[in-house]
Order: C-alpha cells, then structure tokens, then sequence
C-alpha cells in the first residue's frame, strides 16, 4: 500500500519543520521517532493503518530534513515543537505516538495537558524515571553511537534490533543516524536520556497504551515495569512477542494493529 501525504511548512522557532499531513478522520496520530529517527522511521506501521486514519510526521529539529534549525535541542525544546505543529495543524483531537526518546518527549508533552489530546502511545519508549544503568561512563559511550556507519551497525547488531531486517532498512537507519547536527545526536545521551520526568509523568490524564518489546536490550519490558508504570499509574503495557527495541521497524504489523485499537477506543471516549 502507497501513502499518500501532503508536507506543510510549519513555523517553530529558528525556521520551519517540514510536516507529512496524511488527513483522515480525528483522532490524529502523530509520530515521535527515535534517537536516530526521522519521519520515514513510522512508513511502514503508517502503511499498515486504515485509509480513514489521519497521521502527521515530521524529522525532529537537528535531524534530517530539519537539520539546519538551530539549538537547544533538549526535551522541552522537542515538546515545543511538537505543540506547534499541532497547532499550525489545527489538530482538534489527536494522539500521541513516540518510541523510546520520542516516547519521552511524548511523555513531557502529555503533561501539559493540551486541548484535543486523546491519547499515547508510547513504543518502547525512554521511562521517565532513568534506571541505574543510565551511568555517566554509558552515557559517553552512547554519544559514540553513531559517528560512523560502523558504529551505527554496530548499534543495530548489539543493542537495537532482536530480528533481521530488510537491507534495504537496514541502509536506510544507518544513512538517517549520520543525518544529525553534532550538537542535536549528543543532546540526548548526554542529557536527555538521564533527565529524570517523573514529575510530568505523573501529571498525565489521557489514556496511555504502553509497548514493550520481548527482547528490547535498551528498554526491557522489566525497566519499563519499574520504572515508568510506577508514575504513570493508569497506563496498560503490553508486550510484542519477538522483537527488540526497533519496534516500528521489526514488528509494524503489531505496532499498527495495537495502535488502531486504540484510536478506535479513544474515539468512542
């Protein structure tokens, strides 16, 4: 199945995100990828949705084709963005989609309570409270991750995938990983990845679906048990069976099918 989409500039500050528009009936899904991710991470979970789904996606400042807009590129700076492009989008009811550090952004961006949140989803995402393996050494190793196409392969084969993907993704994450401002790719395991968000988490009111993935080595099903249901009390985690961390990537008919029962529930709320 092909997607069809419109891009729309969108002013955020420092210049314009490039935003892909898919209309569609409310609610929204908007997509967060992951550290080293851009719009193209979420092709084919955005495929596998029904035609009536609205979705928006767009290349997070610093990375790709938002490459050139200038710093910070913290959380809070990410969470900024991500209200703007809901409402230059006008988006009357949506909901959240963020995996790992999109999942954290998402997490901050709940907290405020915005008009016509629906929901989240977060994919294997960061928790909010950092587990103590979020050491200082690790996270200096983790800014190493991906200098190189050698280091991003690497990545994949040690930490980020559980499965074989197509080599043709494969290309695709390693060339989207060296797409980054140097300044954007160490923001987050130089800071973001240790910031502790408890406080936000436990001020989210929308409903929340969780999803793990059964053989996840950055974030494992038991890391996100202790250390994000714990503060986000009324969410509901489940477990896809067979994947590591790259969830849209490795397991999109899972991803979308879990995401499309959850717009369908939160519509009827």
């Amino acid at each position: 199945m092909t997607t069809t989409f419109t891009t729309q500039s969108v002013p955020v500050a420092g210049g314009t995100i490039a935003v892909r528009h898919q209309g569609g009936g409310a609610p929204t899904a908007v997509f967060l990828p992951y550290w080293g991710g851009l719009a193209a991470t979420w092709d084919a979970v955005v495929e596998r949705l029904p035609g009536e789904r609205g979705t928006v996606r767009y290349d997070p400042r610093g990375w790709g084709a938002s490459r050139r807009l200038p710093g910070p590129y913290g959380l809070e700076r990410l969470a900024d963005d991500l209200a703007a492009v809901v409402r230059e989008l006008r988006l009357e009811r949506y909901v959240l989609v963020g995996h790992s550090m999109g999942g954290k952004v998402a997490q901050l961006a709940a907290a405020r309570r915005p008009a016509g949140l629906a929901g989240l989803v977060l994919v294997a995402p960061a928790p909010p409270e950092p587990p103590a393996t979020v050491t200082p050494d690790y996270r200096r190793f983790l800014a190493g991750a991906y200098d190189s196409v050698q280091t991003v392969e690497q990545a994949l084969d040690t930490a980020l995938t559980a499965t074989r993907i197509p080599d043709s993704v494969r290309e695709a994450i390693v060339r989207d990983s060296l797409a980054a401002d140097d300044a954007a790719r160490r923001e987050w395991p130089l800071h973001g990845i240790a910031a502790d968000v408890t406080a936000a988490a436990r001020a989210i009111e929308a409903p929340v679906l969780v999803l793990a993935a059964e053989h996840d080595r950055v974030e494992p099903p038991q890391v996100l048990r202790d250390h994000l249901l714990p503060h986000i009390s009324h969410a509901r985690l489940d477990v896809v069976a067979g994947s590591g961390h790259l969830l849209p990537v490795e397991a999109p008919d899972a991803v979308a099918a879990a995401l499309d029962r959850f717009i369908a529930t939160v519509a009827e709320g």
